[in-house]
């Protein structure tokens, strides 16, 4: 494909790609005419961008993968939904033509539980399933699976390949009760579990961040089989969560400050576990690409504004 000015498109491969991560990233890249971008997902929810090809298919199946992607040289592939080493091991096995560079959108949540924080690339990995974790025992320790299949593979194939592992991701698009969260008891005016150990931090990674990050990383050789966490400077605690929400949104928040034993008794629902750092350390790629994070409270100035438009379209709705 010719893209403006005539000039001869590459081609993009994404798997996944239409609810969060993978939509924002699809939105800020297809307007600057660098890729042919094609969407390989079951189409449950459509993008509907413009020059972007849809593929409907189901990764689970490799006939899927084999007889609905084209047959061509892809220059890049960015995969945002594999949560297991088979689904690496079976993309890569059965795409059509050949691969230049394979980016894995992974996670944080590989890593072993530590007292050292933040926590860098190399630090101890999990070694087995979390069943303290419930629904969720597996997808650390099968993404950290992914990551090795990943490895492996793209070596023996000489496949370029880069793993980014996101911290705790917020945005536009987000369909986890994470800022949402923050965002109903500012509207509704419900009083906010607030922990009273003030020590404990997060990192957080904007989700328009995160979709410069992928695109200064296509087919850029310094982060070819590197992995990298991709995560802000900033350490935010609930306290300064709630402080944040009460800025951009102008409304008091009724803060009750309850003890990490008063919250396990009552089960109080909570985004984040109030016992445990999710603190990351993301200067290796920042360092790597010369990028800046967005300040945590201009990103979530920006994600209430979001957040505004989407309550005012299901008004319109209703």
């Amino acid at each position: 494909m010719l893209g403006e000015g005539g000039k001869q498109m590459k081609s993009l491969l994404v798997i996944g790609g239409s609810y969060f991560a993978g939509r924002v990233f699809i939105e800020q890249l297809s307007p600057l005419d660098r890729y042919d971008i094609h969407i390989f997902n079951r189409g449950n929810l459509p993008v509907n961008i413009p020059g972007v090809a849809q593929i409907t298919g189901d990764r689970e199946r490799p006939d899927d993968i084999e007889q609905r992607i084209p047959d061509r040289h892809w220059d890049a592939v960015v995969d945002f939904c594999a949560y297991t080493p088979a689904h690496i091991d079976s993309m890569l096995s059965h795409i059509p033509g050949t691969i230049g560079h394979y980016i894995f959108i992974s996670t944080t949540s590989i890593y072993a539980p530590t007292q050292t924080v933040p926590i860098p690339e190399q630090a101890p990995k999990l070694d087995a399933p979390q069943p303290e974790l419930g629904e969720f025992a597996d997808y650390g320790y099968l993404k950290w699976l992914a990551e090795r299949v990943l490895e492996r593979k793209c070596r023996s194939e000489k496949i370029d390949y880069t793993i980014l592992r996101p911290a705790i991701i917020y945005g536009r698009y987000n369909y986890a009760p994470r800022e949402s969260f923050f965002f109903k008891h500012a509207l509704t005016g419900t009083p906010l579990v607030v922990p009273v150990d003030p020590h404990i931090f997060y990192s957080f990674v904007w989700v328009e961040d995160l979709a410069e990050l992928i695109m200064a990383c296509l087919e850029n050789q310094a982060v070819m089989g590197q992995a990298y966490n991709v995560a802000g400077e900033e350490m935010i605690s609930y306290r300064r969560m709630a402080d944040v929400i009460e800025e951009i949104t102008g409304r008091k928040l009724q803060r009750r400050a309850l003890s990490m034993d008063e919250i396990v008794r009552q089960q109080v629902p909570m985004p984040f576990p109030p016992d445990e750092h999710l603190l990351y350390d993301g200067r290796k790629l920042c360092q790597t690409l010369a990028y800046e994070h967005t300040p945590f409270i201009i990103g979530m100035a920006k994600t209430w504004k979001d957040y505004q438009c989407v309550l005012r379209r299901r008004k319109v709705y209703q």
